[in-house]
């Protein structure tokens, strides 16, 4: 295993200590926060969810500058990503910082996607994320961090942030999930 695969590994490691740390009352208490109050936890909670997120571009960096892609951190890449993202979008449900509806689209385009990863891996293809991917994943970590921040900063100017950047991660979510599939399509008209 190389090193951006052991990234992308430490990533999925950091999940449950993510979901410890917002899950449980440590006796903590709370902070004020340029504007925003909220649950120490929850500030904690964001920060390890952003170093994980980090490590997104950490390992996909480290693995084209020295060619070290491979076709295990081209499957175990987007599935860390999944599995981080998705844990997130529950517990933000849990705590009642994001509406259902929207976590249930976003959590099903993803397994609507690695369906059809599995599908193209079964026929030996192994397809990487695409840039609308990336952008779609960056869009549902910026959402995921401001409504864990409990809109941090914008609180003070009064702008609702953190609910534009969900909206703005469900367009991107549904868009590349649409593309995905669209440029995918060969796969499913060929099952018939």
């Amino acid at each position: 295993m190389n090193i951006p695969n052991k990234i992308t590994v430490s990533r999925i490691c950091l999940i449950p200590v993510f979901m410890i740390v917002i899950l449980f009352d440590f006796g903590w208490g709370t902070m004020e926060l340029f504007g925003a109050e909220m649950p120490i936890n929850h500030f904690v909670g964001a920060i390890i969810f952003i170093l994980a997120s980090i490590t997104d571009w950490v390992d996909g960096y480290y693995a084209r500058k020295y060619n070290l892609v491979t076709n295990m951190g081209k499957f175990l890449d987007p599935l860390a990503d999944k599995l981080l993202v998705s844990a997130a979008f529950i517990l933000l449900v849990e705590l009642g910082l994001a509406p259902a509806w929207i976590v249930i689209l976003i959590i099903s385009r993803e397994f609507a996607v690695t369906g059809l990863r599995l599908i193209l891996a079964g026929q030996g293809e192994v397809v990487a994320a695409n840039q609308l991917g990336k952008i779609k994943t960056w869009a549902q970590i910026v959402a995921i961090s401001a409504l864990f921040l409990h809109n941090t900063i914008f609180a003070l100017m009064g702008i609702p942030f953190d609910d534009i950047a969900l909206y703005v991660a469900l367009f991107f979510t549904v868009w590349s999930g649409w593309d995905y599939f669209y440029l995918n399509r060969r796969v499913l008209l060929d099952s018939k």
